[in-house]
C-alpha cells in the first residue's frame, strides 16, 4: 500500500493535470496563441512576447486556484485513496462487499468533517486519516482470506487426513515387526501434525471473517458517532477517544493478519 503521502503527492499531480485540462486552461492558451500570432504591436512598447508572458501568469493562476481550493484537494485524494484498493481482485463476494461498505463509510465521514471549521474540522480529518489504515488492513485480511479459499490443497487434505489417520492407527495395531511399527508411528505422529495444522487453517479463516464482520460494524458505530459530534469544546475529547478506539481496532486487524502469516508457515503438507 502507498504512504499517507504518496497519496497526496499523487493527489496534486491529479489536480495540475486537472487544471491543465479545464477549458479555461484551453481557452487561456487558445487565445494566447491567437494574439501570439495575429496581434502584433497593439502598442507602440508592446513585445510579442509580452502575450506568452500573460498567457503563462492566467494559466499559472488558474493552477493554483485549483490547488489551494480545499474541496478540490480533498475530492483528488479521496479518489487517489479509494484507487490503491481494486475491489475487483477480491473473489470473495461477502468480503467484497464489506469493502464497498468500509470505503463508503469513508467518504460519508469525509462529507462530515467538512461541515465543520477550525480546530473541529482538523481532529476529524486526522480521524478520517486514521480510518486509512483500518480500511488498508481490512483490504489486506480480506485478500488473505482469498488466498485460504483458494487453496484447493487444503480442502482436498482436510477430507483425505483423517482417512489416513485410522489406516495408520488400523496398521500399527496389526504390525509385529519394531522399525516398521517404528516408521507407521512416526507416520502417524506426521499426519496428526498436519490434521492440527489443517484444522488450525480453518479455524483462521473462521476467525478473519468475523473480524472482517466485526470490523465493518465498529466502523458504521464510528460513523454514528462522528455524526453526534459537535463544536463544543467537550468534543475534542470525544473525538480523541473516537481515534483511540481506532487504534485498537487497527492494532487487532493487525494481530489477525500475523495469526493468519504464522498459520500458513506452519501449515505442513506431506508430499
Amino acid at each position: 500500500m502507498t504512504t499517507p503521502n504518496e497519496v497526496k503527492q499523487r493527489a496534486l499531480g491529479a489536480i495540475i493535470s486537472n487544471a491543465l485540462l479545464r477549458w479555461e486552461s484551453v481557452v487561456t492558451i487558445a487565445l494566447t496563441a491567437i494574439l501570439f500570432l495575429f496581434v502584433k504591436d497593439p502598442f507602440p512598447w508592446w513585445q510579442d512576447w509580452f502575450w506568452l508572458i500573460g498567457g503563462a501568469i492566467a494559466e499559472a493562476a488558474l493552477v493554483l486556484s485549483a490547488i489551494t481550493d480545499p474541496e478540490a484537494s480533498s475530492a483528488a485524494v479521496a479518489r487517489e485513496f479509494e484507487g490503491q484498493y481494486d475491489l475487483g481482485k477480491i473473489k470473495g463476494t461477502v468480503s467484497r462487499q464489506r469493502l464497498q461498505s468500509a470505503l463508503e463509510y469513508r467518504r460519508n465521514m469525509l462529507t462530515l468533517a467538512k461541515r465543520h471549521d477550525g480546530a473541529m474540522r482538523s481532529s476529524m480529518m486526522q480521524t478520517v486519516a486514521d480510518i486509512n489504515d483500518w480500511i488498508g488492513h481490512m483490504y489486506d485480511l480480506a485478500m488473505h482470506i482469498d488466498s485460504f479459499d483458494d487453496n484447493d490443497l487444503v480442502e482436498r487434505d482436510r477430507r483425505r487426513v483423517p482417512d489416513q489417520i485410522k489406516n495408520t492407527e488400523k496398521r500399527l495395531e496389526l504390525e509385529k515387526d519394531p522399525r516398521v511399527r517404528q516408521d507407521l508411528e512416526q507416520q502417524l505422529k506426521q499426519l496428526q501434525q498436519q490434521r492440527d495444522n489443517l484444522d488450525a487453517t480453518v479455524s483462521s479463516v473462521r476467525r478473519a471473517e468475523i473480524q472482517l464482520e466485526s470490523t465493518l460494524s465498529s466502523l458504521g458505530t464510528i460513523y454514528a458517532q462522528m455524526s453526534l459530534l459537535g463544536t463544543k469544546e467537550v468534543d475534542s475529547a470525544r473525538a480523541q477517544r473516537l481515534r483511540l478506539e481506532i487504534q485498537d481496532e487497527v492494532s487487532s486487524l493487525q494481530d489477525t493478519i500475523s495469526a493468519m502469516d504464522e498459520v500458513q508457515s506452519q501449515r505442513l503438507v506431506l508430499r
